[in-house]
């Protein structure tokens, strides 16, 4: 089968287009014919050497956190009412990395396989695999009330077609800041009430919030950590920008709600959530872009440009 390889730490040329054995199904595994592999800003860090005191990656690897398509084989201890499912898949467990979604095939644990509810395409499925769960994960830590104002960083990103559609509904008055005409219009039209250009070195003058939504970090969380409200919350799950926000002076004022790690179950609960609110129609998430497997290298050129708009998946 075809895969897609990082042979050496680097930018995105290092990725290859590698022929690889089929994967077959250990204990407690199930191969999945993949239809769809999600592309997140995790795979561009983690290609260029970033975060290897948190993951064991050595190249070469085939990078990829998350599957959708149809169960083709189950291995020992796993119900074989899965082959011919449509699915989305993790390929690891919470706080994990073990990659090999870049495939045409990918054998993934069987406790991180979910069904994909009839009438919901495999791809705007995947969507709820990681961004669904966090978003929502996040909508119930941050507490935003009618009536309070929230900052949303890297809005137009996948987790901000969740978070601006959410919060809005609940009455809270949503501020969504990313960069540039294009995203700052897709962010209204996701339905923030406020938008504002980060890239513009002012950007934060004169605003106030309640709760910040940070996906960004780096020096635009801290801009952001500063103009919370006191009694405010600040949720930084993301590092757009190359790392996570740290606050240059805490705040007693402000309460800092770090990195989220669920437990297995309570991570399952929140992907099987996202993907019924997926089937209720509660939500339709943005995929801005979809590339074919053998231009992983321009996908991940496009992230790392800031030039994506909600998902980017790769087509095998």
């Amino acid at each position: 089968m075809r895969a897609v390889r990082v042979r050496e730490f680097g930018g995105p040329e290092v990725l290859e287009v590698v022929e690889l054995a089929r994967p077959e199904a250990g204990v407690g595994e199930v191969v999945v014919g993949v239809e769809a592999a999600e592309v997140l800003f995790l795979d561009t860090q983690l290609r260029s050497g970033w975060g290897r005191e948190y993951f064991a990656l050595e190249p070469p690897f085939v990078p990829g956190a998350g599957v959708a398509g149809v169960v083709r084989s189950v291995g020992a201890g796993v119900d074989a009412d899965w082959v011919g499912k449509r699915v989305i898949a993790g390929t690891g467990g919470v706080g994990t990395y073990n990659g090999g979604g870049y495939a045409e095939q990918a054998a993934v644990p069987a406790t991180e396989v979910f069904a994909v509810p009839d009438g919901v395409e495999l791809g705007v499925a995947l969507a709820a695999l990681h961004d669904g769960s966090t978003a929502l994960a996040q909508l119930e830590r941050g507490g935003a009330v009618p009536g309070e104002r929230a900052l949303v960083t890297a809005a137009a990103g996948s987790l901000g077609s969740w978070l601006i559609p959410w919060l809005s509904a609940t009455g809270t008055t949503v501020v969504a800041a990313a960069r540039g005409e294009a995203k700052l219009q897709r962010a209204k039209e996701l339905g923030a009430h406020e938008v504002v250009d980060y890239s513009q070195t002012d950007w934060a003058d004169g605003l106030e919030v309640d709760v910040v939504f940070d996906g960004t970090g780096g020096a635009i969380g801290r801009a952001a950590y500063g103009i919370t409200r006191a009694g405010g919350r600040f949720l930084g799950y993301g590092a757009a920008s190359g790392d996570f926000t740290a606050p240059a002076e805490a705040r007693d004022d402000v309460t800092l709600v770090g990195i989220f790690q669920p437990d297995p179950g309570e991570w399952q609960e929140l992907t099987r959530r996202a993907l019924d609110h997926l089937a209720q129609h509660r939500i339709a998430p943005t995929v801005g872009q979809t590339f074919p497997l053998s231009e992983a290298t321009a996908a991940h050129a496009a992230i790392e440009a800031r030039r994506t708009v909600g998902k980017t998946l790769l087509l095998p």
